[in-house]
């Protein structure tokens, strides 16, 4: 099987090229490395898997590059590039999620649209549900995105949806509920606190710490991406770890695996924050076969030693 994997630099990306390599693919891994964290950090994911034999890595822009090339003769893509950061994407930088986000994601249907392609599965967001009334979060649950980014998930969203009605795309997305693990985004909470604590710096809060969050450790997420490519076209899963946990909680099990105690920088509550998430999984498990294997102790001891490791 042939499959593309936008976005390959990234945090998820790279675990899914590696996982599909690992399985016997052969992966084509496009990335134009945005400035949204340092090239760097994108290069160390890719240095694993970038002279594998069956691997070929493409520097381009989703939005202004010939897509052609790109998909031309693909069984299966994988649709994780976009531009991530919730608190970022107010402001004059909303321009910067559409193109990346929005845009190249319709360049993309547009460019597979008539082709044999086996699956398009998308990487959506639980930030297109927003604040909720009702625990926990089914599929069916009406989006209210509460940020800019979640208004650009959902619309990214659509268009998958527009054209596997219109066009015969055979489209699946995944709503991922706030992934985490080795190689996670320098801007995202885990990444901070475990980095704060091990350098006895001062761990930042925002909010009272009582917000909460289904965690899903990143190799379950690339699970579903892998039993996704049999799912019927058309459909939307949540796809999370199973579990509903305080941010106050995280630090204490973060505390208890690092001998560390936090020294706790409290910060205001940021726009865009949902207050609670929790998924209803239950599609995914019984359409997919998807049970999240990884328990959030044993996921931030991996991140931890993940971290350690790049310290030393």
């Amino acid at each position: 099987m042939k499959a593309l994997v936008t976005g390959a630099a990234g945090f998820i990306g790279s675990h899914l090229a590696e996982r599909l390599l690992a399985e016997g693919w052969q992966v084509t891994g496009v990335d134009c490395f945005t400035d949204y964290y340092p090239r760097r950090l994108k290069e160390q994911n890719l240095a694993p898997f970038r002279h594998h034999p069956r691997f070929t890595f493409v520097e381009a822009d989703l939005v202004t590059a010939d897509l052609s090339p790109l998909v031309a003769g693909i069984d299966l893509l994988f649709h994780q590039a976009g531009q991530a950061g919730v608190r970022a994407s107010w402001g004059a930088s909303f321009e910067v999620y559409t193109q990346n986000n929005i845009l190249a994601t319709q360049r993309l249907l547009e460019a597979v649209k008539g082709s044999p392609l086996h699956r398009f599965v998308f990487a959506s967001s639980s930030s297109i549900y927003g604040d909720v009334e009702r625990l926990p979060i089914t599929e069916d649950t009406l989006p209210h995105p509460v940020s800019p980014y979640g208004v650009t998930k959902l619309a990214a969203e659509h268009l998958c949806h527009l054209y596997w009605a219109g066009f015969g795309v055979p489209t699946v997305s995944l709503r991922y509920f706030t992934v985490y693990g080795p190689r996670q985004r320098p801007d995202m909470a885990f990444y901070q606190f475990i980095r704060a604590l091990l350098h006895d710096e001062p761990l930042p809060l925002y909010g009272d710490g009582e917000q909460t969050r289904d965690f899903t450790f990143v190799a379950d997420v690339i699970e579903a991406n892998l039993r996704a490519v049999e799912a019927p076209p058309g459909r939307v899963f949540n796809i999370s770890g199973g579990s509903q946990v305080t941010i106050r909680q995280v630090i204490a099990t973060l505390e208890e695996l690092t001998g560390r105690p936090a020294r706790v920088s409290r910060h205001g509550w940021q726009a865009g924050d949902q207050r609670h998430t929790w998924a209803d999984a239950s599609a995914a498990r019984q359409v997919l076969g998807f049970v999240p294997q990884v328990s959030l102790r044993d996921g931030l001891a991996a991140e931890i030693a993940w971290l350690q490791s790049l310290n030393a």
